[in-house]
């Protein structure tokens, strides 16, 4: 008669479970006890013991065990809490499903979206159950989120060009990300900024004097992630050529150069068309209409905003100046490239999506 410890089971998933597995360990709305168990089993089917698991997750050996057996045994399904004792539901799933319906395909007739409050009003559901379904399933009808679709008919090509560049750059070339961060404000505080502390955040005055602009042009190094900077007080085809003969200069002159740009007209003024002319050497590379994202120098525009400008308080545009350049030397001292994932493919195939979804063919 066989007699201890039985031996431990393997688990193996078919391509379509782990796929719904690991779309429940991404999730950011579900509960994190059904996230840890969707782990627990993924890591079981890669062949990882028990013991490791359970150090992972933060369960103990025993859990892991469990909840591998309710998975062998019941699937996806054996993953979530069982049902527990207690009063009947209040609400159905047809008055559920109602509620959702009401908040998803309709809108309210003095408002732009529904709120808690009138959705309850609308469905006869109390306020407090109407926040908790919400919560459930991820409703969220007082937040949007900003996109814009691209006009350009070259749009496609484009995409396929600089993400080619970002993924497969050429030898014996710089691939730099250009672009202009202009009107920075040097906004002078009315009072002194409130310092961060135990319990609550720094403060800082909603008031401000103006002590005029500057421009940022800016050039980042896909390959090593640092940047050539200048300010100017304008931002016109005269300040573009000054900055494009700083690359010249910066950029040893046995490598190609090519320039990731935006549409913006000073970007094509002849007298930059006829610079370039005469330097073969460059390429320009022009994002599609309305998809200066595909510029990972906005990236940076973005580090340096919330880094070393948004919160600053500056008596002059020198002493905002000084303070990007400051900001440029520290991070060009611990530079490191950015992590470009994205192919084209996954690029064209996720604004697809989006389209269908805008006009109602989506699946």
């Amino acid at each position: 008669m066989p007699s201890g410890r039985p031996k431990t089971f393997e688990l193996t998933l078919r391509p379509e479970e782990r796929t719904h597995l690991e779309a429940l360990t991404a999730s950011r709305s579900l509960a994190a006890g059904l996230v840890r168990r969707a782990q627990v089993v993924l890591l079981s089917a890669d062949g990882v013991s028990n013991r490791v698991i359970a150090a992972r997750v933060g369960l103990s050996p025993a859990m892991v065990s469990h909840w591998r057996g309710r998975y062998r045994d019941h699937g996806v399904g054996g993953l979530h809490d069982a049902p527990r004792s207690g009063r009947p539901r209040t609400h159905d799933d047809a008055q559920v499903a109602r509620l959702l319906r009401t908040v998803l395909r309709s809108q309210p007739s003095h408002a732009t979206h529904w709120t808690v409050r009138s959705a309850a009003a609308k469905t006869g559901i109390s306020k407090s159950t109407v926040a908790r379904y919400f919560q459930l399933f991820g409703v969220q009808p007082h937040r949007t989120k900003r996109f814009k679709l691209s006009t350009d008919p070259f749009f496609v090509e484009k995409v396929r060009d600089i993400v080619g560049l970002y993924l497969n750059p050429p030898d014996h070339a710089l691939v730099l990300c250009v672009d202009e961060k202009s009107q920075i404000q040097a906004l002078e505080r009315t009072q002194p900024l409130l310092p961060l502390g135990l319990g609550y955040v720094a403060g800082v005055t909603h008031d401000y004097v103006r002590h005029g602009t500057t421009t940022l042009f800016a050039a980042l190094d896909i390959a090593t992630g640092t940047v050539l900077a200048q300010c100017h007080r304008r931002h016109r085809h005269q300040e573009f050529l000054r900055f494009l003969a700083h690359i010249e200069q910066a950029v040893p002159r046995a490598l190609d150069v090519h320039l990731i740009l935006d549409n913006y007209a000073t970007h094509k003024h002849p007298k930059v068309r006829a610079w370039l002319a005469r330097r073969p050497r460059y390429h320009l590379h022009f994002t599609p209409t309305y998809a200066s994202w595909l510029n990972q120098v906005e990236r940076w525009f973005a580090l340096i905003t919330t880094r070393a400008i948004r919160r600053g308080s500056f008596r002059s545009a020198r002493e905002l100046i000084r303070r990007i350049e400051r900001f440029v030397t520290q991070a060009n001292a611990q530079a490191h490239p950015f992590a470009w994932t994205a192919t084209a493919d996954s690029i064209l195939a996720k604004l697809t999506r989006l389209a269908q979804l805008i006009s109602g063919t989506s699946h």
